[in-house]
């Protein structure tokens, strides 16, 4: 029977918090909890935002944390988007009175001085330079952000300050917090994973869409020599798309399993998913870390949203409300009136393991996800404009919910976590996909949730965080509503479809199952069906047995203790991620290494190598 690919532990933060333990979902529906959930909530972000207390919030303090958490405008480290720094680049010439003439340190003078330069050293280190013909300077300046709001992580979190990160990109760091989260998050120690698998058996699929395009990494070695700026030897390996899997395999799993990632612009994090699915499915891994990390609310990668036209740009939010300054709080609209998406970050993933281990662990079971399906557009007339592929993804994503579930399921209990991004295309054409999957599917009003409408765009991220969102509602039962819109556009489909502003209680048990949609550019599509825990249990008990399952269950009463111990302390701010630099390093000369397994120091089992070929059979003896 096909392994089912059971969710054991889930992390990370984006701009409503941290991931585990729902914390990051139940800022989503915030205004729907009841007191004393609201009160975990501020307690878990302001640990995360490191504010000061004894104890207890006051008023003013949970208006600062909702405030600086979700989209709103750019702030902190980030950029002052009021005075963004540019080079103006300026042609001068020398006036009727004379050769243009400054004084200058003589070793800030260029090595190879332009024509028409000349200098005379004025001692002590200075030079005079006299041009006596026209020239081109490059002048330093501000200019302010034509677009200035962004999903970005609580203020006052900064995930480089709890390790040693060492010059590592902002989109690094908040992997090594991510990845650290959802594993802390299982309540089972990593050793005791790894005892139960041979080393090659566990798998790490990691990246990001964009690269790290900060200062640390590739923008700083892009933008090094524009700026006389040094190039560090960093720069470069650091900004590479599949850092964030290295740098798990490296400094938080130790693993030498399967690794990579699978880059498909806004799609990545489920094409990084079937893989793992992929992997669990056919036993060539029993545990997967998967995952995404984004950190895109950089000056520069902004300006190349804005330049295609994808942003909502301050001044098109003020045409679209007739004020004289932008909502900030409401720059991403989904499926209404709207005029681009809102860049956000976030780093989310996700433990993956096998049934049999989940149940031999007595690990707690969050979800499973039974298929991830991946296809293209064809042919386009232009490389960002929508095609067929997602129309594919989302018949079999429900298909195969409909195949597990039954029709009576997925039509009354299951809802969509659409891609949702707020551009007028993406409301007309993903709501026609949606549309017509529940028309074909006959779902009467098929509920859909919007959740970029709080976080913003995370990129290669953003099925991550809907991924978050569906676990949270499978513990507290609400589907966030798309709080942030008061209609829905003319020209959005939605015969079949119910979209809501308002928050839905449908309880922790009302949904079976969710399809997440996720909508690439250049045309990657991926939908993923995730099963619902209470589904999930069943499938395990009739796979495995009462008596299997009663010990699966005595053992998880230890495993929730340690996660709830490791909750505590990330709630108050002191829990550490898992940073383990130069740690119980392996080198060649140490391993066990025969023609039928290799031992490695470190590792309690052996990888066995093949003995048989798949392809036994098809030549002859």
């Amino acid at each position: 029977m096909t392994r089912l690919p059971v969710i054991i532990g889930f992390g990370g933060v984006n701009p409503a918090g941290r991931s585990s333990f729902h914390h990051g979902y139940r800022r989503l529906v915030m205004d729907a909890l009841a007191k004393s959930e609201q009160e975990k909530t501020y307690q878990s972000l302001a640990g995360l935002m490191r504010l000061s207390h004894n104890g207890s919030l006051s008023d003013q303090q949970k208006q600062y944390i909702l405030e600086h958490s979700l989209i709103r405008k750019v702030e902190g480290s980030a950029f002052d988007c009021d005075q963004v720094s540019w080079n103006k680049r300026m042609v001068v010439s020398p006036s009727s009175d004379g050769p243009i003439s400054f004084v200058s340190k003589t070793r800030h003078l260029p090595e190879l001085l332009p024509a028409g330069w000349q200098v005379s050293d004025l001692g002590d280190g200075t030079s005079r330079v006299n041009i006596k013909s026209e020239t081109e300077l490059l002048t330093p300046t501000k200019r302010r952000a034509p677009v200035q709001a962004a999903g970005q992580l609580p203020t006052g979190f900064d995930p480089g300050s709890l390790y040693q990160a060492r010059s590592h990109p902002r989109g690094l760091q908040m992997s090594v917090y991510g990845a650290s989260d959802a594993l802390l998050s299982t309540g089972i120690e990593w050793e005791t994973i790894c005892g139960k698998v041979a080393p090659d058996e566990i798998s790490v699929y990691a990246g990001s869409a964009m690269g790290q395009l900060d200062q640390d990494g590739h923008g700083g070695m892009l933008g090094g020599r524009y700026n006389d700026k040094r190039t560090t030897s960093k720069h470069c390996p650091f900004g590479l798309a599949e850092m964030p899997a290295d740098f798990i395999n490296a400094y938080v799993l130790g693993s030498v399993g399967n690794t990579g990632t699978y880059v498909g612009a806004c799609a990545s994090f489920l094409y990084n998913l079937r893989q793992a699915v992929s992997d669990i499915q056919t036993g060539a891994a029993r545990v997967v870390m998967v995952g995404n990390s984004e950190a895109p609310v950089v000056s520069d990668v902004m300006d190349g949203y804005t330049a295609m036209g994808a942003l909502a740009t301050d001044q098109a939010l003020m045409a679209l409300d007739g004020s004289s300054s932008p909502d900030f709080r409401r720059a991403s609209r989904p499926f209404s009136s709207n005029c681009g998406f809102t860049m956000g970050e976030s780093s989310q993933y996700i433990m993956l393991v096998d049934d049999e281990l989940a149940v031999e662990l007595g690990a707690t079971v969050y979800g499973a996800v039974s298929d991830v399906f991946v296809n293209a557009d064809g042919f386009k007339k232009s490389i960002a404009s929508p095609g067929v592929g997602n129309y594919i993804t989302m018949a079999k994503a429900m298909a195969a919910a409909r195949s597990l579930l039954g029709d009576k399921s997925i039509r009354e209990r299951s809802y969509v976590q659409a891609h949702g991004t707020s551009t007028p295309q993406n409301r007309v054409s993903e709501s026609h996909i949606l549309n017509e999957t529940a028309k074909v599917f006959g779902v009467k009003k098929w509920p859909v949730a919007a959740i970029k409408a709080y976080l913003g765009h995370s990129l290669a991220v953003s099925a991550g965080d809907q991924l978050m969102a569906t676990l949270g509602l499978w513990d507290r039962g609400i589907l966030p509503g798309i709080g942030t819109i008061d209609h829905v556009a003319d020209d959005v489909y939605d015969s079949n479809l119910q979209f809501s502003s308002e928050h839905l209680d449908v309880g922790a048990r009302g949904m079976d199952s969710a399809i997440l949609n996720a909508k690439g550019f250049g045309g990657n599509n991926a939908s993923a069906t995730v099963l619902a825990p209470h589904i999930v249990n069943q499938m395990l008990a009739k796979k495995h047995g009462k008596k299997i399952i009663a010990t699966h269950m005595a053992k998880n009463e230890t495993v929730r203790e340690k996660a709830t111990s490791y909750d505590e302390l990330a709630t108050l701010g002191e829990a550490l991620p898992i940073y383990k630099f130069n740690h119980n390093v392996v080198n060649g000369e140490e391993i066990d290494f025969t023609d039928s397994k290799i031992s490695i120091p470190g590792y309690e089992n052996d990888i066995e190598l093949p003995s048989k070929s798949i392809y036994e059979g098809l030549l002859d003896s």
